[in-house]
């Protein structure tokens, strides 16, 4: 897995807070445990720089990484449905076939990988819309992947891997 760089994080929980609203948000991730103490949590900005804090960028397991990621899913992929999850786990299987067992990009196969993201991307576009996707796929890519998916961003983010 790939982990979101701070201004990717910042975006990723400003869109769960749109969706879900700033209280709401704040209580669904202390009932999740993500955080002991809710005081100093009034804003998008400060929910993430704690989020982001106490989660290593997502890279330890620990509540806070379990609370975004839970959230995450139930708020952003939720909605698709089985027959539509189906069509993506078809997309994405395209571009697991274009990795190594070491989740490296395998020789050669980088035209099938730049196809295969290209169409998961605008399938799930089509779903959730441009800038879900793009996060939803940097959570998920493995790093080489989120390389390649932050270059054909035109370099704006910076790769935290």
């Amino acid at each position: 897995m790939a982990f979101l760089t701070p201004a990717e994080f910042h975006e990723a929980v400003a869109i769960l807070v749109e969706a879900l609203g700033l209280p709401r948000m704040r209580d669904r991730l202390a009932s999740y445990g993500a955080f002991r103490n809710r005081r100093g949590l009034n804003s998008t900005q400060e929910i993430a720089d704690r989020l982001y804090h106490l989660s290593g960028s997502l890279r330890l397991r620990v509540p806070a990484t379990f609370a975004f990621t839970t959230l995450w899913s139930e708020t952003v992929t939720s909605s698709l449905g089985e027959e539509r999850e189906k069509e993506l786990e078809a997309l994405a299987g395209n571009v697991n076939a274009c990795l190594t067992p070491s989740d490296a990009i395998a020789e050669g196969r980088e035209g099938d990988l730049d196809g295969a993201l290209a169409a998961y991307r605008a399938k799930l576009v089509e779903l959730i819309g441009p800038a879900r996707a793009r996060l939803d796929m940097l959570l998920k890519a493995v790093p080489a992947v989120a390389e390649r998916l932050r270059a054909d961003d035109g370099g704006a983010a910076t790769s935290a891997s």
